[in-house]
């Protein structure tokens, strides 16, 4: 590729990330400053404690997103995929020999994602939010249509989704620019005018201020950590632009605006302490006011469509490792095999953001729910990155004091934010704990149901000995099968019900791996066992989409050739019950039995022609 290539094909990931990636922290300005100092633990608008705020800022943004996230975690990419699944899989891959280590690194990871539902639903209803309510500083009497406007908007967000974001996303990049360029031009102007409001930048500030009064400095890291929101989607979002783009974008565009912004907001109140009322928008000229509101509406709605498509990642992650079930995924776009559409975590997430929203009522008591997930969220994500760290073997001189200071820089965050708890923070864990508790069933009882399945299978080769006296008939018939060795049920049920067998005989399983993506050559696996008897195992990273069909037809590549007009389906459906001695508790079995009956069936999920598929029952105690 020539050097021009390489370029434009740099410039358009750069455009692509600036877009995307940076939303949630991008809109952080608009209620961060505010937050800390007329929030529900004010702090008096002093010049010490302004310059104080601003340092402490300034390093949390250095130390948790630009060392932690963009020098480090990101270089701990699983095939090039980010996030907190990713993470898990990586780190459970490296530790596979330890089943301790790997149930505990399980626990951590899907814990992390079970709090990314919580931040994703506060995000939109935060950051629209407080754009909107832009118009109380336009006109006071504005101030009754704010929260019908921000559902407006939401509900237009949400409703988008089925048609797919690649129109909207065209137009992503350069509004995003825009907004930050006038984010670091209206900072630039304002430290202009109080120059001093630099001295933030020595670390001493930030150190007397936290040794100063220590119990109010405590409570005002709950709002400080909101400037950091947003800072692990340049991991998440990693697989979609990579490394260098997010890290040449962060370091020479995104952090200077943002921390001119910041110094801009804190030059505004060193000249003029009322201005606390709304410092983000007070920054603007008054002529500039409306379409400001304007351009941070458009932001924060990019900041919400980023989360959101984040939630739908996160949901087909969870259905591919196990951890849901089978639940409609649809493709928005035929060349971006990331853009899709997951119809029932969009409308969860829209309940949940509308509830926020008029519940609340403002950003500022928004506020006090926001930052418990994304703290949470970052401390799990440093404990992952140790067990990386430990498995690459990185000089412990160096992995001790690194992850220490990480982990009590985190731990202080979360505890800050712990102590929002009652004043909303009970949301987003509440949300966690429901996901987690969901997760975790899923995957136990998933566990439960195969391993009585596979108790109960009949060996294959008892099958084989026995099929010499079975009439046979013309065709193809394809068997969904366990990971096992047994025959199937719905293999078993055809030969007790309809004592016929088809011509050709295929055990088909699903099995997805512990990476983001499995290449085409190690995509499938075809043993002969007999007696025209054949095992194929299809092989599936957990970020690709299961078709059946479309894997079969791979088949033929390597002398397994199949007519669909000629070939029929298989398929058990398993009517769970309760066993009397389970290894669940009833209550989860109870979950399980529910989550099981509303499951996608197998069919439409690995887009089987539904004319070709034969469903067969069978009853399972787990």
């Amino acid at each position: 590729m020539s050097d021009t290539k390489v370029k434009q094909n740099l410039s358009t990931l750069m455009l692509g990330a600036i877009g995307v990636v940076y939303g949630d922290i991008g809109t952080s300005p608009l209620y961060a400053i505010k937050e800390t100092f007329a929030g529900h633990h004010p702090l008096p608008v002093t010049e010490a404690n302004i310059l104080g705020v601003l340092s402490v800022m300034f390093w949390t943004i250095m130390l948790l997103v630009s060392l932690k996230y963009v020098a480090i975690i990101m270089r701990a990419d699983n095939r090039g995929e980010g996030g907190s699944l990713a993470l898990l899989a990586l780190a459970s891959e490296m530790n596979k020999d330890r089943a301790r280590t790997k149930w505990f690194i399980a626990i951590l990871g899907v814990f992390a994602a079970a709090l990314f539902y919580g931040d994703s639903m506060i995000t939109p209803a935060i950051s629209v939010l407080s754009a909107v309510e832009g118009l109380n500083v336009v006109a006071p009497q504005l101030g009754t249509y704010v929260i019908p406007i921000t559902i407006g908007v939401l509900t237009a967000l949400f409703l988008v989704q089925k048609h797919g974001t690649g129109a909207m996303g065209l137009a992503f990049g350069p509004i995003m620019i825009f907004w930050f360029s006038s984010l670091g031009i209206m900072g630039a102007l304002s430290i202009a005018s109080s120059p001093q409001v630099l001295f933030a930048l020595n670390p001493l500030n930030a150190f007397n201020f936290l040794i100063q009064d220590p119990k109010l400095s405590f409570l005002t890291l709950g709002s400080v950590v909101l400037a950091v929101t947003g800072g692990e989607a340049l991991y998440t979002d990693m697989g979609h632009f990579g490394k260098l783009p997010i890290r040449l974008t962060w370091f020479y565009f995104i952090l200077p605006c943002l921390v001119l912004n910041y110094f801009g907001q804190g030059a505004l109140l060193l000249n003029n302490p009322g201005a606390i009322e709304n410092p983000f928008y007070l920054l603007a000229p008054a002529w500039a006011l409306i379409p400001m509101v304007l351009l941070a509406t458009a932001a924060t709605v990019i900041a919400s469509q980023a989360v959101i498509s984040g939630a739908f990642s996160v949901a087909s992650q969870s259905v591919q490792m196990g951890f849901l079930p089978r639940m409609e995924i649809r493709q928005t776009s035929s060349k971006a095999h990331g853009q899709i559409y997951v119809p029932f975590t969009n409308w969860t997430l829209y309940l949940a953001v509308i509830y926020l929203v008029f519940t609340f009522q403002s950003s500022s008591n928004l506020a006090a729910a926001y930052g418990i997930a994304v703290t949470g969220t970052m401390m799990i994500d440093t404990i992952l990155i140790t067990f990386v760290l430990v498995a690459w073997r990185w000089s412990p001189m160096l992995v001790i004091p690194l992850i220490g200071t990480f982990l009590t820089v985190d731990f202080i965050y979360f505890a800050a934010n712990a102590i929002k708890i009652p004043q909303g923070g009970w949301f987003p864990l509440g949300i966690a704990v429901i996901s987690f508790v969901v997760l975790t069933t899923w995957k136990r009882g998933r566990k439960l149901l195969v391993e009585e399945a596979d108790r109960r299978a009949v060996p294959i080769q008892v099958v084989l000995d026995s099929v010499d006296s079975i009439n046979r008939v013309h065709g193809t018939a394809v068997f969904l099968a366990t990971t096992g060795e047994g025959a199937p049920f719905a293999l078993l049920h055809n030969l007790k019900h309809n004592q016929v067998l088809h011509e050709r005989n295929i055990l088909l399983s699903v099995l997805v791996e512990d990476k983001p993506y499995v290449t085409k050559g190690n995509r499938l696996l075809i043993d002969d066992i007999g007696k025209n008897f054949f095992r194929v195992r299809v092989f599936y990273g957990f970020m690709e989409t299961p078709d059946i069909p479309e894997a079969l037809d791979s088949c033929a590549a390597l002398g397994l050739k199949f007519d669909m007009m000629e070939t029929s389906f298989f398929t058990s459906r398993a009517l769970i019950v309760s066993a009397p001695k389970s290894a669940m508790m009833q209550w989860r079995v109870r979950l399980f039995i529910a989550l099981s009956k509303n499951a996608m069936s197998a069919s439409d999920f690995f887009k089987i022609p539904t004319n070709r598929v034969i469903e067969m029952g069978s009853r399972i105690e787990i």
